[in-house]
């Protein structure tokens, strides 16, 4: 069986995309980039904001004349949009095959057997992730499923659930599959890191106890966190990030909003004075520690005063990266029977003038850095209009996709996958250049 695969939505979502595909190639499927080719097309949806909602169905509907017009036999389509609403998906494409929601997948491979298009229902290596992406050296783990908290914007909890840890151990064995695929960054991934182990009793162990056994169990050079909340981030955890140079000094931690009145609105359990409590201790904590953030404009009640002290508090607060959003109303959460009083003109201004004053903010931040010798992670040879640089990849202040790259001048050639020792020598808003060392 030759399969096509549509992985939509966050990188969480491309480990479920992974594991998934995993099994089915466990199965004796084939993967293709070719998707006209293909007998089977798996789309994995994302369902979080309305543009997510509509690349996903254009996506089916792709995929689905595909199967009209060439020599697709199925099409399967999974992930948050089917759970929220497949049984409306069902009636409005009822050319597509499958609809499997979280609770389903477990259907996938006698639906596909059941058909023909998989022979052997026993599968031959069951479980093993396949990489999907374009630089196997990085890799993403998501160690939880689902999310406790209830934020009035968000519907993830509709569509994954309550969290759920995944073992120790499964983590563990799952990191060093990715390590023997050439695994040399490892992100963790959860809708909040810090919440992990707290559904594995009393004395079980925490974030802090996780990334001790996955040091223990790997020799990947870095793990990087992604996404915590601020209550989640321990006087233990800090300890471990400050003294293990093998988890970068990064931090991504949302906060939202900085007016106390829009936090609790939005139901979001930070207040502002704890969030520059934590950000002073983090920031003396963790030497050359980088924290990235996430903002919502134009939530329902936001007036012109909540937003320019939004704005002030970034000033204040110096974050190094920024990822915002303009709220859009979501079925079934709290804000939807709020009125949606912020127009739609004002939100994408909103977005444009915070997006600028963080760019400005994030360059100052940079040039602190200008002149230090790095480690860089090499992710790509550079196109040919990169203004001299050879290769292209990140230093530990920067993330994989959502941040700047580094732009590398290299005597020689540098093998992409590993690591060049380099002097940084400019920065440029959100990137870096640098020159090669060795």
């Amino acid at each position: 069986m030759k399969l096509g695969v549509i992985s939509l939505g966050c990188d969480k979502a491309t480990v479920d995309s992974e594991r998934l595909v995993g099994d089915l190639v466990g199965h004796g499927a084939v993967i293709t980039p070719d998707l006209p080719g293909a007998d089977v097309i798996l789309i994995n949806t994302c369902g979080f904001i309305d543009a997510a909602k509509q690349e996903s169905i254009d996506a089916i509907l792709g995929a689905a004349k595909l199967k009209q017009d060439g020599t697709v036999k199925a099409v399967v389509a999974v992930g948050c949009l089917v759970q929220r609403y497949k049984k409306e998906l069902q009636e409005e494409m009822p050319e597509v095959d499958l609809f499997l929601g979280f609770s389903d997948l477990h259907h996938l491979v006698p639906e596909l057997a059941q058909r023909g298009l998989i022979e052997d229902p026993v599968a031959a290596h069951p479980g093993v992730r396949t990489f999907l992406g374009d630089q196997p050296h990085v890799r993403y783990l998501k160690i939880s499923e689902g999310c406790d908290h209830t934020c009035a914007f968000c519907a993830i909890p509709l569509m994954r659930g309550k969290h759920r840890s995944e073992p120790l151990e499964r983590l563990v064995r799952e990191a060093q599959t990715l390590e023997a695929q050439g695994a040399k960054e490892i992100n963790l991934v959860a809708q909040d890191l810090g919440h992990w182990g707290r559904d594995l009793g009393r004395e079980g162990p925490k974030l802090p106890e996780l990334l001790e056994a996955l040091l223990a169990g790997t020799t990947v050079p870095w793990f990087r966190l992604l996404y915590v909340y601020s209550a989640g981030i321990t006087e233990r955890l800090v300890e471990l990030v400050a003294g293990e140079r093998r988890i970068v000094p990064y931090i991504d931690m949302p906060i939202q909003h900085a007016t106390d009145r829009m936090l609790e609105r939005m139901r979001r359990p930070e207040r502002v004075h704890t969030l520059r409590e934590k950000l002073a201790w983090l920031r003396g904590a963790i030497p050359d520690l980088a924290i990235r953030t996430t903002c919502l404009v134009g939530f329902p009640g936001e007036t012109e005063a909540d937003f320019r002290a939004l704005l002030a508090f970034l000033e204040e607060a110096q974050f190094d990266r920024m990822g915002a959003f303009a709220y859009s109303p979501q079925e079934g959460t709290r804000a939807v029977q709020y009125e949606d009083d912020v127009e739609g003109n004002v939100k994408r201004e909103r977005l444009e003038e915070i997006v600028e004053v963080q760019r400005a903010i994030s360059a100052e931040r940079l040039e602190r850095f200008v002149g230090r010798e790095v480690d860089l992670l090499v992710d790509r040879v550079s196109d040919p209009d990169e203004q001299g640089a050879t290769h292209v990849g990140r230093v530990q202040w920067q993330a994989d996709d959502v941040d700047g790259v580094t732009y590398l001048a290299q005597g020689g050639w540098a093998e992409v996958g590993k690591f060049v020792r380099a002097r940084v020598t400019e920065s440029e808003d959100y990137d870096f250049r640098a020159v090669a060392l060795t």
